[in-house]
C-alpha cells in the first residue's frame, strides 16, 4: 500500500510540473503572413495614437469631446459593393472636427512625385511608393462636409505612431508625428478661438456623424471581411 501512495506522489508532482511548463501560443494566423504582421503593426500604431489623442484632448477640452474608442465606419457609398468607408480616429470638439488616419510606418517619409503620393526610406535605402494618409482622408473629409453643417470646421490630419519615423520638412503641416499632436491641436484650437465662431456642440455633432456612420460590430465585421476578400479595395501599404 505504501508504495502505491508513493506512485501517486510521484504522478501528481508530474503533474503539476507539466501544468507549469507554459503552453506554445497557437496563433489564429500564421505569423509568417505579411499582412498579419501589417495589421498588427497597423493596430498598435492606432493604440499609441489614440491614447495620445485622449491625453490631448483633456488637456484642451477636458470632458467636452467625443473620441469613439475604434473605427467608425462611413456609410458613403450605400448600394453599392463597397458601401463603407473606415476612419480610423474621429474626434469631435468645439473646436472642429478631425479625420485622423494613422500610420506605423519607419524610416524617412518623404514627397512623392504627386500630392497623393509619399516616399518611404527603409534604414537600408531602399525606397518605396506609398499612398498618403492625406490622399486616403480627403473623400472622408468631404463626405463629412457634405453632411454636416458647414459651419463645422472639418480637417483631415495624417498621424505617424513610429518612434523610428522621420518626416521630411517639405511635407505638409497636416502629416505630423504622434508626439506633435499636442501643438499641432493646440493651434487650432487657438485658431478657432481668434476666429469667433460659435463652439461646435460635441453631442450634436456625434448624433449627426451617426446619420450617416456606424461603429456597430456587425457592420465593421462586414466591412473588414470585404476588405479581406477584395484587398484591392483599399490601398496598398494601408498600415
Amino acid at each position: 500500500m505504501p508504495g502505491i501512495f508513493a506512485v501517486l506522489a510521484v504522478g501528481f508532482v508530474g503533474w503539476r510540473l507539466i501544468r507549469r511548463v507554459p503552453r506554445k501560443r497557437t496563433p489564429r494566423f500564421s505569423d509568417r503572413s505579411p499582412a498579419t504582421r501589417a495589421h498588427a503593426r497597423g493596430e498598435a500604431g492606432e493604440a499609441t495614437v489614440r491614447a495620445e489623442l485622449c491625453r490631448v484632448l483633456t488637456t484642451l477640452c477636458g470632458d467636452d469631446y467625443y473620441l469613439h474608442d475604434g473605427a467608425v465606419l462611413l456609410r458613403h457609398a450605400p448600394g453599392t459593393a463597397f458601401p463603407t468607408a473606415e476612419i480610423d480616429h474621429l474626434a469631435v470638439t468645439p473646436f472642429g472636427l478631425f479625420v485622423i488616419e494613422t500610420k506605423n510606418w519607419s524610416g524617412l517619409i518623404e514627397p512623392g512625385t504627386t500630392c497623393d503620393e509619399l516616399v518611404r526610406v527603409a534604414i537600408n535605402g531602399e525606397r518605396e511608393t506609398r499612398r498618403s494618409p492625406l490622399a486616403q482622408n480627403r473623400t472622408k473629409v468631404a463626405f463629412l462636409c457634405a453632411k454636416l453643417p458647414k459651419v463645422w470646421t472639418i480637417e483631415g490630419l495624417g498621424v505617424f505612431a513610429a518612434p523610428d519615423c522621420t518626416l521630411h520638412p517639405d511635407l505638409p503641416p497636416t502629416l505630423i508625428q504622434s508626439n506633435e499632436l499636442s501643438h499641432c491641436l493646440r493651434l487650432k484650437r487657438h485658431k478657432f478661438r481668434l476666429s469667433g465662431q460659435t463652439p461646435v456642440n460635441v453631442s450634436t455633432a456625434w448624433k449627426a456623424i451617426m446619420l450617416n456612420a456606424s461603429i456597430d460590430a456587425k457592420d465593421l465585421e462586414e466591412h473588414y471581411e470585404r476588405v479581406r476578400v477584395n484587398p484591392k479595395v483599399v490601398f496598398e501599404n494601408a498600415v
